[in-house]
C-alpha cells in the first residue's frame, strides 16, 4: 500500500475515535446520573477471597451501603468485586467501571450496574468524578496510579478535597516514608499536600472518618445555602 494511503486511512480512523471517545463520556454520564453519594474504593485485582484485605473490604463496603453511600470500583475481581459484594449485600448501589483490556478482565457478578470502557482515562473520570471520598486498599501499580493521579487532581485544585484513605499503615510505611525522605525533601512536594491523606487500620476507622467528612460537608452546605 502507498503511504500516503496509510496517512489518509490514519487520519480517518482518528476522527472516527473522537466520536467514540464522546460516545464513552455520554454512556458513563448517563448510567451513572443520581449515584451520589458514592465512595470509590481502589485495591489489586490479585486479592483472592479469602485473605483478610477481601474480608475487610467488603465489610467497608457494606457498612458504607447501609449508611447510604453508592460503591464505586473498576468493575474487576479482588478487592472490586469484594467492594462490590459487601455493597450489593447491603442493598445499596454496586457499581462496577470495567475496562477492557488484551486479556479480557471480566466484570465481578456483585456489580448491580456496570460500565465497560474502552479508554483508561474515560473510566478514570468516572471514578473520580461521583466520589464523596476515595479509600485506597494495597495494590499495585494500577493502584498507585490512581491514588497519584488522585493526589495530584485535589493538588491542582481540578477536584474537590474529599477524604483520601489508606488502608493499612504497613503496607504504605515505605511509601509515605520515600514521599517525606526524599520527596519533600528534595521540595517536590509541600507539607500541606500531605493533609490530603488519611491512615485507618481497620473497617471501624474507615467509616467513621467517611462519615465525619461526610456530615461535616451538610453542614457547611447548608450554612451556605442559608446565607444566599
Amino acid at each position: 500500500m502507498v503511504n500516503g494511503y496509510e496517512i489518509n486511512d490514519l487520519v480517518k480512523e482518528e476522527s472516527w475515535r473522537m466520536f467514540r471517545i464522546i460516545g464513552e463520556f455520554v454512556e458513563g454520564f448517563d448510567k451513572l446520573a443520581g449515584v451520589e453519594p458514592a465512595v470509590t474504593i481502589y485495591g489489586s485485582a490479585r486479592v483472592i477471597p479469602d485473605d483478610a484485605l477481601y474480608v475487610q473490604t467488603a465489610e467497608i463496603a457494606h457498612r458504607l451501603g447501609e449508611l447510604g453511600f453508592s460503591i464505586i470500583t473498576g468493575g474487576g475481581p479482588g478487592i472490586m468485586e469484594a467492594a462490590n459484594k459487601g455493597a450489593a449485600e447491603a442493598g445499596a448501589k454496586s457499581i462496577g467501571l470495567n475496562i477492557e483490556l488484551p486479556i479480557e478482565q471480566a466484570c465481578n457478578i456483585y456489580a448491580t450496574k456496570t460500565v465497560t470502557f474502552k479508554h483508561f482515562f474515560i473510566r478514570k473520570v468516572m471514578l473520580v468524578k461521583y466520589a464523596t471520598a476515595f479509600i485506597i486498599m494495597p495494590g499495585g501499580l494500577g493502584t498507585l496510579d490512581e491514588l497519584t493521579e488522585v493526589l495530584t487532581l485535589m493538588q491542582t485544585h481540578k477536584i474537590k478535597p474529599f477524604p483520601i484513605i489508606l488502608y493499612d499503615s504497613k503496607f504504605w510505611k515505605g511509601f509515605l516514608d520515600w514521599l517525606r525522605g526524599d520527596v519533600l525533601a528534595r521540595g517536590y512536594v509541600s507539607e500541606e499536600d500531605f493533609d490530603l491523606l488519611m491512615i485507618c487500620d481497620n473497617p471501624t476507622a474507615v467509616i467513621e472518618a467517611v462519615q465525619k467528612w461526610y456530615i461535616k460537608q451538610e453542614v457547611v452546605g447548608k450554612r451556605a445555602f442559608s446565607n444566599r
